[in-house]
């Protein structure tokens, strides 16, 4: 289940030890020429990032999908260093979007979002323009309106990864969610990031981050923001 109405984001993709091994793991990638080096070829793979919110204790939805935890919170952080809420005109999520341009999701947080499209998109599709996938075995119903390009397939990550990468090119794979289809792509070594907004709420019990262990491990931090609003950001990288 995706969290924070329907959206989330992350920061530009970087250069990093991502890159060792790119082509052995992402043999869709293509190849660009830097402006400064004529003659000089680098690979150019999407970044895979699974970018949402969570409860203090790890769940990113309630048993029955329902995000009113998340929707009605309310709090703040008064410091200097505190950024607006990710969510407010040019915060963070904004930013993020700017980067992405393909995503991915599973059935239940795609009918979430079709149920809440007052929330998540101001009545209308919030993804126009950029192509999304949608792992279900089920036949499922298709938003409305110009730019809409929903791709409901019954397959695995490892089956269409390659043309989700492509879509993607050299920005951002957004695994809107849930811990299903995030788990997946970890399976397959396919996730790159987690951005993950821990908000202090204690739900106890309900849909994880996660479904299961992660194959490749601990992962490691590579920056945190803390919002105006109480909620903290957390960015990590995945060991390949």
């Amino acid at each position: 289940m995706d969290v924070l109405t329907g959206r989330w984001l992350i920061q530009p993709a970087r250069e990093s030890r991502r890159s060792r091994g790119l082509l052995e793991r992402h043999p869709s990638c293509h190849f660009v020429c830097p402006d400064d080096q004529p003659g000089a070829y680098a690979p150019a793979v999407a970044t895979t990032v699974y970018y949402c919110a969570s409860s203090l204790d790890g769940y990113i939805a309630e048993g029955d999908d329902s995000l009113d935890w998340l929707l009605d919170y309310e709090g703040t952080f008064e410091h200097e260093a505190a950024e607006p809420d990710p969510m407010s005109e040019g915060g963070g999520y904004e930013g993020f979007y700017e980067g992405v341009r393909a995503l991915v999701a599973g059935s239940a947080t795609y009918e979430w979002i079709l149920d809440h499209l007052d929330v998540a998109g101001g009545g209308q599709w919030p993804y126009r323009g950029k192509p999304c996938w949608v792992l279900s075995s089920r036949e499922l119903r298709l938003p409305e309106g110009e730019g809409v390009d929903v791709r409901i397939v019954e397959a695995s990550v490892g089956e269409v990864y390659g043309e989700m990468a492509a879509a993607a090119g050299d920005g951002v794979l957004w695994v809107v969610g849930g811990g299903g289809v995030a788990s997946q792509f970890a399976d397959e070594g396919r996730l790159d990031e987690v951005h993950v907004t821990v908000v202090p709420v204690v739900l106890g019990a309900g849909k994880r981050l996660f479904e299961r262990r992660l194959p490749s491990g601990s992962m490691q931090l590579t920056g945190t923001r803390t919002f105006k609003n109480g909620m903290v950001e957390l960015r990590y990288e995945i060991r390949h």
